[in-house]
């Protein structure tokens, strides 16, 4: 017999839907009674079709996780670049890098071909994201998503569609929600997608039928490929040069955006030119020049729009010098 004074006290201190069934097992959820939570299941259940037991159920026993927005106030890419680049440049990753190029060297020069885009590029991301597949994220996805979404005010709305994507994606998918794993900011698998970008980006490279980030290196391959096409890549074109700066306001020629680019013609002329005298840049072409702190002092790059084309996967020049660097290695060993 239905308890009716029993699923009032279920449905008033938030555990359930009030539309879930009578025997579904229901655990607490942290953010049920957060001031924009309702908010946030109407525009999920409007942009994805899903139903107010759905997102309910998605949600059921999701957890705070206080430390992820610890971790968010102090990211890596804080650092100089001599500490940054000492997490990822180091001989351990780029021996591993080398053994992933073996392993899926024809995988590799598959995407290359197809996409246009260097297998430099996809090991450098694949080492810096996750070094490889060997660390993936730790967190369970919803949850930090939901973390950040209800409790970290600068990206908030970001945030809270990522954790609506990842709840459509899983429905799709046929995951449970709560079984996905990824990074403190809710990224997932090798490449370190977030959710909305599984479904826009992602790519069954492998030709199973099924688009896996998780647990396939060869769609993870594919997709990055693919990812960075979709943002502008531009085949044969190269990422950029190391340069010296001879002048004493590097303010001038520092890139303020990396999408407004400048003719090297009127940067040579402020003290831009590159290190190796080999390199020979056209006063026309089209490129930035970006600064890094060494424990020596500043270094400069000359960088082209490829390189702005990576700091689409993460906006730090630190980020993007890293991925350059370390699958420019990998690939000439």
């Amino acid at each position: 017999m239905f308890n009716q004074e029993l699923w009032k006290k279920i449905r008033n201190i938030g555990l359930c839907s009030a539309a879930l069934s009578f025997t579904s097992f229901c655990q607490a959820n942290d953010f049920s009674q957060h001031p924009d939570y309702e908010a946030f299941k109407q525009k999920t259940m409007q942009t994805y079709g899903l139903t107010a037991i759905q997102v309910d159920q998605a949600m059921n026993g999701s957890k705070n996780l206080p430390n992820i927005i610890n971790i968010m106030n102090r990211p890596g890419e804080s650092k100089p670049w001599y500490d940054y680049k000492a997490m990822f440049l180091t001989e351990g990753t780029i021996r591993k890098g080398v053994n992933f190029k073996n392993q899926y060297a024809d995988t590799l020069r598959r995407a290359e071909q197809e996409y246009g885009v260097p297998q430099a590029v996809i090991l450098g991301i694949l080492g810096v994201e996750t070094g490889f597949g060997s660390n993936k994220g730790g967190f369970i996805t919803r949850d930090a998503l939901a973390t950040l979404g209800f409790g970290f005010p600068r990206r908030a709305e970001y945030f809270k569609d990522e954790l609506a994507a990842l709840i459509a994606w899983t429905y799709k998918d046929g995951s449970p929600t709560n079984s996905v794993v990824g990074s403190y900011a809710g990224a997932i698998g090798y490449p370190q997608f977030m959710p909305s970008n599984i479904t826009k980006f992602g790519v069954d490279y492998d030709g199973n039928g099924h688009i896996d980030l998780r647990n396939s290196a060869v769609d993870a391959i594919g997709s990055i490929a693919n990812y960075m096409v979709q943002h502008g890549w531009q085949k044969n074109q190269p990422i950029g040069f190391q340069a010296r700066y001879s002048g004493s306001q590097p303010d001038e020629v520092i890139a303020k955006d990396l999408k407004q680019p400048t003719p090297y013609g009127a940067l040579r002329k402020l003290g831009v030119t590159p290190i190796n005298s080999m390199v020979k840049v056209d006063d026309l072409d089209m490129v930035n020049v970006i600064q890094l702190q060494e424990k020596f002092g500043p270094v400069y790059y000359i960088t082209y729009p490829n390189y702005q084309v990576i700091t689409e996967y993460n906006r730090s020049r630190l980020y993007a010098t890293a991925v350059w660097l370390l699958g420019t290695e990998i690939a000439n060993r």
